[in-house]
């Protein structure tokens, strides 16, 4: 966890005309297993093929077909449990939740209730700087998605497309700490971005490789406090679930709707029905989808074909030991070591191809320099270009590094640099030899400034009356100067020999 002092977030109220009321709310978080095979079959988990040409028969529900486990997908299960300070179970079992669907060809999905592959961890969500909130995961368990169900093809059919059938998923649930939309959003955005840089999930939403089901209850100030001295859950009021959530905004509006939703009824004197609702994001509200089912509606019972999974210590020991650095780590070095603000590099380790970039970038420079140019110069570039990946950036963090070195040295000024990029970013280039062929090294020589100040004071002696009644016109002398030297003059020399002409 940081070494920094944080404060939680107040909870959020929302005022109803018989009082406040404050939310409550609980994630159930799908990632997909970034392997290239399914959990128990061979088949590809390519996203875009050809419907139905990823399907191995177990996965088509053939009978006779047995699963077989994929190594690598309880090993990235076992990185993410470890990646969330979580508790790692060195035995768990797979289960049959059985239902019946059209995109689940078995009449079962093999999942894990009782007995998951990671048990309890925490995250800590990141507000703004200096508000956090420390979210409890209550486990992770590894189990197989669903295939899709297409209704917009044909006016009279549906069709299935099975290639997602047996794609192995991490579901990860929170416990219910988060207070309010945004912490929400939070939540799942500091996830994928966790998940991002171990590489056991790409959290892509819109291809539905990261999406969430949100628990969402309302009770009265006071009772969430209950609730967390006894853990007897009638104080946080009946919860509503909202499936299958893949937008951060549509994961705040859904919240929002649903918990004013949940007070009028309880200010009309209602009860709240446990149920499944879905999203309409045109309309901007929540539907019911069906009765919020409980595990004995699924009939669970121990997959017969599969053995408990066991698993070693030193596995789990060897898998630990090649954790890359995480998000809140790498983020209290950069304050540390770099000497940067905790937005800066909030902002710099958000994704870790930026925080790779940053590093190079920053190697033998000012740290803090170098941060501006990163997130004010380049990001702002990147994001002009139609959010080009920084991956793909024109300017290499080398490049981006021998900028700053030449602004260090005063080789160039700040504005000079600006222009340097540009041809940087359009024509490539080593910036210190641009710097050299095209003549903008800064003017430091004082006595060349000294001449070039002269020669602006001798031409506007009116100018310098008014100068030295008013000091604040000196400025339109310094800009003088500096156009007369094509913008290489050292502004800080340029400064200094204008206020002592000028007799300020």
């Amino acid at each position: 966890m940081l070494d920094l002092t944080y404060e939680a977030p107040k909870p959020k109220v929302i005022e109803g005309a018989t009082g406040p009321w404050e939310l409550v709310i609980g994630l159930e978080v799908h990632a997909q297993v970034a392997s290239n095979a399914k959990l128990f079959s061979g088949a590809s988990t390519e996203f875009g093929a050809e419907p139905n040409s990823n399907v191995a028969f177990i996965d088509a529900g053939m009978p006779g077909m047995l699963p077989v486990i994929n190594e690598g997908c309880v090993a990235l299960a076992v990185k993410t449990g470890l990646g969330l300070k979580a508790q790692i179970n060195l035995t768990s079992a797979f289960d049959r939740k059985n239902y019946f669907y059209p995109d689940l060809p078995q009449g079962y999905q093999i999942s894990q209730l009782y007995h998951p592959i990671v048990g309890e961890g925490e995250v800590l969500v990141d507000m703004e700087p200096g508000i956090a909130r420390l979210v409890r995961i209550e486990r992770i368990h590894l189990e197989q998605d669903a295939g899709k169900s297409i209704h917009d093809m044909d006016p009279h059919m549906s069709f299935v497309d099975l290639n997602r059938t047996g794609v192995a998923l991490m579901e990860i649930v929170s416990r219910p700490d988060i207070r309010g939309p945004e912490e929400a959003a939070a939540y799942v955005a500091k996830l994928r971005q966790i998940m991002r840089y171990l590489g056991t999930c790409d959290g892509n939403m819109q291809n539905g490789n990261l999406r969430a089901d949100v628990n969402v209850s309302v009770c009265r100030p006071g009772d969430y406090e209950k609730y967390m001295e006894t853990q007897d859950f009638s104080h946080l009021g009946t919860r509503c679930e909202i499936k299958n959530m893949n937008s951060m905004r549509f994961i705040q509006q859904a919240i929002d709707y649903e918990a004013r939703r949940q007070i009028a009824i309880l200010e009309d004197g209602g009860s709240v029905t446990q149920e499944t609702r879905l999203y309409d994001p045109d309309k901007g509200e929540t539907r019911s989808m069906r009765s919020k089912e409980e595990a004995h509606d699924y009939r669970y019972f121990p997959d017969p074909d599969l053995l408990p999974l066991e698993i070693e210590q030193a596995w789990v020991d060897d898998i630990a030991s090649h954790l890359p650095e995480l998000p809140d780590e790498k983020k209290a070095r950069f304050v540390t070591e770099f000497g940067l603000s905790e937005y800066d590099a909030s902002v710099l380790t958000a994704e870790a191809e930026n925080a790779v970039y940053f590093e190079v970038a920053a190697e033998g420079n000012d740290g803090k320099l170098t941060a501006n140019w990163v997130i004010n110069e380049l990001f702002g570039r990147l994001k002009k270009d139609g959010d080009t990946p920084i991956t793909e950036s024109p300017v290499s963090p080398h490049q981006l590094g021998g900028i700053v070195a030449l602004i260090s040295k005063g080789d160039i000024s700040g504005k000079i640099a600006k222009d340097l990029f540009e041809i940087v970013y359009t024509e490539g280039g080593d910036p210190a030899t641009l710097v050299e062929e095209r003549g903008m090294k800064q003017v430091t020589d004082t006595g060349a400034i000294e001449a070039a100040v002269d020669d602006v004071i001798a031409a506007n002696p009116a100018q310098v009356e008014k100068a030295k009644a008013n000091p604040k016109l000196a400025g339109w002398f310094v800009g003088q100067v500096m156009k007369a030297t094509g913008g290489k003059a050292n502004p800080k020399a340029v400064n200094q020999i204008v206020a002592a002409k000028l007799g300020l």
